[in-house]
């Protein structure tokens, strides 16, 4: 891999989940001696690190000026990571779409305009067509996206999207990161609040067991650690590569794998059945994770991380079991973040009495 000095790097969606991770893990580089964080709810400055150290800008990457003050922002830094992304509320495709696929349409179009040479994009597994469960596949699968997800949808957009901007910018280094499923400890709050929502009783995972895990010959996902995610996106800025990578860590989570470090009981459940109670709960707002979620797990490809180990000398320092014991010690104790996004969740009741004032699970940022 080869290197070079930067001095400067913007983190756009620099408070959430990856972002934090990227945060700690640049701070600790060397060769960067300047970091910028963009938000549109920028920590405050008692949030201590790794915030403390980042000079912030306040920008909703899809507001009518933003290119103008992303562009702004971005002069004279030598690389940008892009990972501003809304998956919250649900019930609002709209917003979300706006950011997600106008926001990196304007965050492309600021690098270019600023005369940054690299700009670094968080994509997905989930941008992948439908794909095997008992191979794995490589950065050249499809990227058409996963039928009845809008999170692949939107997913599948963006990369379309970025095909043009190399077409259209041959001298931007463009490079796409397509994770699978990314936990920490220090994420359990915000990742239970947009997936399992304010009924969860998650206070019963601190007896470190699972009572059933759903089984099938689709139930097979990737997962990884958000700091060698992060690992990762500072790898890419800091070499010369271009192009999709795959990132993800071993073993793969299923049935077989989940049981044995945590217990519980393997139950075969029929992909339709999952789906209804998915679309069920959530068209009756009981929580926020609408139904194309499941279809999304069960048809998204097994991810080889082969490229991202040969030419960013990447390897993952946590297995995919020890991220997800991670994130579930993190919500059993409703540990969180000093940022709007990753704040911890409030008491049972507060969130209850929420729900009776009309904050239902898929509505509002942040509910």
């Amino acid at each position: 891999m080869g290197t070079a000095t930067v001095v400067r790097v913007v983190v756009v969606g620099a408070s959430g989940n990856v972002g934090t991770a990227v945060l700690r893990r640049l701070a600790s580089e060397p060769d960067v001696d300047s970091i910028t964080g963009v938000a549109r709810r920028v920590p405050p400055a008692s949030a201590g690190p790794p915030y403390s150290d980042v000079r912030w800008r306040s920008i909703d990457v899809a507001a009518p000026a933003a290119v103008t003050d992303l562009a702004e922002c971005f002069t004279g830094a030598a690389a940008v990571i892009h990972l501003a992304w809304q998956i919250q509320p649900s019930h609002d495709r709209t917003r979300i779409r706006r950011t997600n696929v106008h926001g990196t349409s304007n965050v492309a179009e600021a690098t270019v305009r600023a005369g940054v040479p690299a700009l670094v994009v968080a994509s997905s597994v989930g941008a992948y067509a439908p794909g095997p469960k008992d191979r794995y596949v490589g950065e050249d699968w499809p990227v058409t996206g996963i039928p009845g997800s809008s999170y692949s949808r939107d997913k599948a957009d963006v990369e379309a999207l970025l095909n043009q901007v190399e077409r259209r910018h041959p001298q931007l280094r463009l490079v796409r990161l397509r994770p699978g499923l990314t936990f920490q400890r220090a994420a359990a709050s915000q990742i239970a609040r947009y997936f399992a929502g304010p009924l969860a009783p998650l206070s019963l995972l601190r007896l470190g067991r699972l009572p059933v895990v759903p089984s099938g010959p689709r139930l097979r996902a990737q997962a990884v650690h958000a700091a060698d995610v992060a690992d990762a996106y500072v790898r890419a800025v800091l070499s010369d590569v271009a192009g999709a990578f795959n990132i993800a860590a071993e073993p793969v989570l299923d049935a077989d794998s989940v049981t044995a470090r945590f217990g519980g009981r393997a139950i075969p459940t029929p992909l339709a059945l999952l789906h209804a109670g998915a679309a069920l709960t959530w068209h009756a707002r009981l929580q926020p994770t609408e139904p194309g979620w499941v279809k999304l797990a069960a048809a998204s490809p097994l991810m080889s991380s082969r490229r991202a180990e040969s030419e960013l000398d990447w390897r993952p320092r946590a297995d995919a079991l020890d991220a997800l014991a991670e994130l579930f010690d993190g919500m059993a104790h409703n540990v969180g973040s000093a940022t709007a996004s990753m704040h911890p969740r409030p008491t049972p009741t507060t969130r209850l009495a929420a729900m009776l004032g009309g904050r239902l699970p898929g509505h509002g940022s942040p509910y």
